[in-house]
């Protein structure tokens, strides 16, 4: 990087300071979310039943909104958790979802692997987490990710990235953790990942109904002027 880089990168760093701390003292935030309207048939998955979360669980999560139900596919002889959590705002850090690999294990469930895969949505091809879980002999796929009003990301550091530029361009900070568990059972882990993906297709279409839309959003002519700038540098940075 050229002396000048050297020179321009803490002014760089302290005009995005500045932006993002203006563009949380003009936050906007959605309407809630509406994840009890979720549909109760995702054919070929029906719903079975809403699942209880535990206060003490939805207090450790403080989630603005908690969702969680089992559907079933009779045809195929599957069960799928569908679990959701949801929040209104992630402005100075007060509330941000936690990893499914960290809440796991406490109810007994032990990762075993995990690895990144595709979901193929009318959207486009996002990347979720893909992780297998063991408990007494059960075992389980999960799939998650965070879904924001833009986009689906799939690690912890990627939503925290996106906060900002979220704020930035949109003045909404509002994510979800969305979280797919299906049972093994008898089946094989492949299997099993194939019937999680199938129900995590089914659900996506329904889910961006529920979530608050982006709607028209507007840019501030100082976010233009600020890109123009960015674009006008004579060098990038990776």
């Amino acid at each position: 990087m050229s002396d000048r880089s050297l020179f321009l990168l803490p002014l760089l760093l302290a005009i995005q300071a500045a932006t993002v701390n203006w563009a949380g003292w003009a936050e906007r935030p959605p309407a809630p979310a509406h994840l009890a309207a979720l549909p109760g048939m995702l054919w070929p998955w029906e719903k079975l039943q809403d699942n209880v979360i535990p206060e003490n669980v939805a207090r450790a999560l403080n989630a603005d909104r908690l969702f969680d139900r089992r559907y079933v596919d009779a045809t195929g002889g599957w069960t799928a958790d569908l679990f959701i959590a949801w929040f209104h705002s992630q402005r100075e850090g007060a509330s941000q979802p936690y990893s499914p690999q960290v809440c796991l294990p406490a109810p007994g469930w032990t990762p075993e692997a995990t690895a990144p895969m595709a979901l193929a949505t009318r959207d486009g091809v996002w990347t979720i987490e893909r992780c297998v879980v063991s408990n007494r002999g059960s075992r389980a796929v999960v799939l998650y990710w965070y879904q924001t009003p833009r986009r689906v990301l799939h690690t912890e550091w990627e939503a925290s990235f996106w906060v900002v530029a979220n704020e930035i361009r949109d003045r909404r900070t509002d994510t979800s953790l969305v979280r797919v568990v299906v049972y093994s059972g008898s089946h094989t882990l492949e299997e099993t990942t194939a019937a999680a993906l199938r129900f995590a297709q089914t659900a996506y279409p329904a889910l961006r109904k529920q979530f608050p839309a982006l709607g028209d959003v507007r840019e501030p002519r100082w976010v233009s002027f600020l890109k123009k700038c960015f674009h006008a540098l004579p060098f990038r940075f990776p």
